[in-house]
């Protein structure tokens, strides 16, 4: 959902970065729902097996991994641009109770400028954020430097294998997983997976096959 200010410095129709908060605002306000409320399944292939501790989901939308998580026992910083999302993401965690709702802290922030505690969370999760080649590496070692000893760093987005199934309007935007991982620390992480993973979709009313690129990598203690 995010990517650098001034990559392609340019504005949306109504004057406003495309990757901000009054564009997403104005995108999560124009619909009930934008995404399909169910967590990402990467964040459950990789997740369920962990033990609940501390997470950091970034880039939270409408908080469906945040409440996932949340409902296993995590205790979750849920953090997105949108306003707007955040209050509809909080309003569903008041509909599952307090037992739920008590264990995420909702907080807004624009991911390229944002930079959370070090060394706070036992998983960071980072679910389809597409920053721009120049911000990349800080983001994403701002990222890998909350995450606390033995904890993991998951990051997936689409995969840059599927351009010719889905083109895209700026490729530069979708990293190999394997891309991401070079920008840790090679001495204090082990990188447990960097793939693309098939999924199935659904792209203009046809099913077909895509993939995402997934990283799981755990800071060594």
């Amino acid at each position: 959902m995010s990517e650098t200010h001034h990559q392609h410095d340019h504005v949306d129709a109504a004057g406003r970065d495309p990757h901000g908060q009054a564009y997403w605002d104005a995108r999560y306000a124009s619909r009930e729902r934008i995404w399909s409320g169910e967590p990402n399944r990467q964040l459950v292939a990789e997740a369920a097996s962990l033990p609940p501790r501390r997470a950091l989901d970034v880039g939270c939308g409408e908080g469906a991994d945040a409440l996932w998580l949340a409902e296993r026992g995590w205790r979750v910083t849920a953090v997105d641009v949108s306003e707007v999302a955040l209050a509809r993401a909080a309003a569903r965690a008041r509909e599952l109770g307090h037992a739920v709702a008590g264990r995420v802290a909702w907080e807004q922030a624009d991911a390229r400028e944002w930079a959370p505690p070090v060394a706070a969370y036992e998983l960071v999760s980072a679910q389809y954020l597409h920053f721009a080649p120049e911000v990349r590496p800080q983001v994403v070692r701002r990222l890998a430097a909350a995450v606390a000893p033995g904890g993991v760093l998951l990051y997936v987005g689409h995969d840059p294998s599927d351009l010719d199934v889905v083109p895209r309007p700026h490729p530069e935007l979708l990293p190999a997983a394997s891309e991401v991982g070079r920008l840790l620390d090679g001495e204090a992480w082990d990188v447990e997976v960097a793939e693309a993973r098939p999924r199935p979709a659904t792209h203009r009313g046809q099913e077909l096959t895509l993939h995402d690129a997934v990283l799981r990598a755990r800071r060594r203690g």
